[in-house]
């Protein structure tokens, strides 16, 4: 009598690193299926028989276990759905030596066994085991090698100025594998440069800009992570970059030294480090504004400990020494004016003073609408981080009429006519111009 043959459900395995042919009739995933093929309708008498489903990688690399068909190919292991895998070479499953060790775990622990064709052996033993990892071991040291040798070629290149592909910066195009320039773009960068070295602020700046149209490489308005991007492209001074090391670049420069060098004078201290910086230098935010709860003003002051420097508000009779009653004495300047321009922001937004504010600015132009009011105050909350010291100083000093202090808190009243006179401003309107 016969002995029984059990039948073993075989799964073919195919690969291809790129996407190079595979749009041909018969292509090398085919190729490599076929010879699967060939050999387990060679091993019929041992009861192998191939399963109908296909587990196909196209144009993704061995270096990853990230693949759809192999993701496929392990669910359907675990469904105990396969008992045997069969690939053309090893380095069609895996490339990497640890990846293939977490996939022979998986093929033991539902008792799979694995096959290559080209390398015949059975991980089922130890003499296959061996084998395995010496064939693994040295696909993983051709790939690393490759790799080295890609590596080393960009580098070498890239040392000597020249393009190596990648996103084409705004301003250039890339011909005959060279960047050339592109006189309306580069246009556009250098205003972008030389805008911000004047204005100072990138909010400012970005707004600026996409109210005139002004897009980048790809169609779309730019924003200020675009804008970052530029300022950090050292390919605009004519430099390559290799791995944060410079290299005089073939292609020719579109913004000169100096005024990088502008700009980033301008970016190397924060907006906030900026006005803290500076804001000593120039005269305080609330000088002349501020009063105290007598009714006196409140005058600037500093000192200084252990080299920082501290600013304050103090009464003018304090300083006479002939108020020993008031109950706000001095306040920290800091404190005092952050709570002053938390306030009148909060009030810019408020629908009661976009109102007041239109009905004075109605006074000044003919015509004007309420959302051009309010599309001005609303514009100005967020770029005011962004203002320099004195810019801050010369809003509040338009906008703010007098401000009181006492124990129970601050008291702040608003000069209407300068909201009125700061949203012609903001929206480049003057006072004999007729809203259209």
């Amino acid at each position: 009598m016969k002995s029984l043959v059990r039948k073993l459900r075989c799964a073919v395995y195919t690969r291809k690193s790129s996407e190079e042919g595979l749009e041909q009739e018969f292509n090398s995933l085919d190729a490599q299926r076929e010879a699967c093929e060939a050999y387990i309708a060679s091993q019929k008498s041992e009861g192998w028989m191939l399963v109908p489903d296909r587990y196909d990688d196209g144009g993704i690399s061995g270096a990853t276990l990230e693949r759809p068909a192999l993701k496929r190919l392990l669910a359907d292991i675990e469904a105990r759905r396969v008992d045997v895998v069969v690939v053309y070479k090893i380095d069609r499953l895996s490339r990497a030596l640890m990846d293939f060790s977490k996939l022979v775990e998986v093929f033991d622990r539902n008792n799979v066994t694995f096959v290559s064709v080209t390398q015949s052996f059975n991980t089922t033993t130890s003499m296959g085991r061996l084998t395995l990892n010496i064939l693994l071991s040295f696909a993983q040291f051709e790939r690393e090698v490759i790799g080295e040798r890609i590596r080393d070629k960009f580098a070498a290149s890239r040392k000597k100025g020249m393009w190596m592909g990648g996103f084409v910066p705004l301003g250039y195009d890339v011909k005959d594998r060279k960047l050339v320039v592109n006189e309306e773009e580069a246009g556009t960068v250098r205003r972008i440069f030389e805008r911000f070295t004047k204005l100072g602020s990138v909010t400012e700046l970005v707004r600026e800009m996409r109210e005139k149209g002004v897009r980048g490489k790809r169609g779309r308005l730019i924003d200020k992570g675009y804008v970052y991007q530029l300022f950090r492209n050292r390919t605009y001074i004519g430099e390559a970059v290799h791995k944060g090391v410079s290299y005089p670049g073939e292609h020719k420069a579109i913004v000169s030294k100096e005024l990088w060098d502008r700009v980033y004078e301008v970016l190397s201290v924060g907006p906030r480090r900026r006005a803290a910086a500076t804001r000593a230098q120039t005269p305080a935010l609330l000088k002349g504004l501020i009063f105290g709860p007598t009714g006196c003003a409140m005058t600037p002051t500093h000192t200084r400990k252990a080299g920082r420097l501290y600013r304050y508000y103090i009464a003018t009779d304090l300083l006479k020494h002939d108020a020993p009653e008031c109950t706000v004495r001095r306040v920290p300047a800091a404190e005092i004016e952050g709570a002053v321009i938390d306030q009148v922001r909060g009030l810019l937004r408020s629908p009661d003073m976009i109102v007041r504010t239109w009905r004075a600015g109605k006074q000044l132009v003919v015509g004007l609408r309420e959302s051009t009011v309010r599309a001005a105050l609303q514009r100005l909350d967020p770029i005011w981080e962004e203002l320099f010291p004195a810019e801050q100083a010369r809003v509040i000093q338009l906008l703010v009429d007098r401000i009181d202090v006492s124990a129970d808190g601050i008291d702040i009243r608003l000069r209407t006519e300068g909201l009125a006179n700061l949203t012609l401003e903001l929206n480049a309107i003057r006072p004999e111009q007729e809203a259209a």
